[in-house]
């Protein structure tokens, strides 16, 4: 199994709040993450840092994950416990009130993957059956589209495309989407934050996004390519190839 992790601040943004990593256990299984940090007073990179390191510093030492019903487990009680945390280190430092991040973070083994999201940083799995998002975001605009009141169209330029139902750290108790899906060893799965989900569609992710290419250009071409569209956010990215045994 390969992977690449990239993070780049884009054109616009002083400071980069986006944070991520692939990280392995013990036992050489994958755990990919990607954190998209918002709060003023540059609140956002310490929310989505502390994520990061505490579900990392957590899955270094985790057992061997044999059954989705455990990766399931796992990630539900370690992001509720890093909800807590973010919450609690807001309410004690003043600089830090409100602040919250985005996530989205995989536990990928040779047979599935378990794929948890709060926001709308998303995954993608590239498999047999085409290229598609596996997730859903926890966003105004998605909530509009799913109610029938705008087109999926209309949500890609809405003027309230960047406002959050649910964020990781911003209230005491946060609901957390898990799924599984199964993988085959030609599969990709792609985890990103919005600054590139709202730059490439899905149609030219999918082009450039091919199984066999090298996971370096793959991501350095997207990233450059989301800078181009304007760079306006910070992008940051998680591809994991199947194509070799692992878990």
């Amino acid at each position: 199994m390969e992977t690449v992790f990239m993070t780049d601040r884009g054109r616009i943004r002083q400071h980069n709040e986006d944070n991520g990593g692939v990280f392995l256990n013990a036992h050489g299984q994958v755990l990919a993450i990607v954190a998209d940090g918002m709060g003023g007073h540059r609140a956002g990179d310490v929310a989505s840092a502390m994520a990061v390191q505490k579900l990392q510093d957590v899955w270094t030492s985790s057992p061997v994950i044999n059954e989705p019903n455990d990766a399931t487990i796992w990630i539900r009680e370690q992001v509720m416990n890093v909800n807590e945390a973010i919450h609690q280190h807001a309410s004690k430092h003043e600089e830090c009130k409100g602040m919250g991040t985005t996530i989205v973070l995989a536990i990928c083994t040779s047979e599935f993957c378990t794929i948890g999201n709060i926001g709308d940083s998303r995954g993608y799995l590239f498999s047999e059956d085409g290229f598609r998002q596996i997730t859903e975001d926890h966003s105004l605009v998605n909530e509009l589209v799913k109610n029938g009141q705008i087109s999926r169209e209309d949500a890609e330029h809405h003027p309230r495309k960047n406002i959050l139902l649910r964020a990781l750290g911003t209230e005491e108790k946060v609901d957390l989407d898990v799924k599984t899906v199964e993988v085959e060893s030609t599969d990709l799965l792609l985890l990103c934050s919005d600054g590139l989900s709202n730059k490439i569609s899905e149609e030219k992710l999918q082009d450039i996004l091919q199984p066999g290419t090298s996971l370096n250009e793959t991501g350095t071409h997207l990233i450059t390519l989301a800078n181009e569209l304007g760079g306006e956010d910070n992008i940051t990215l998680a591809i994991v190839d199947f194509t070799s045994e692992s878990g």
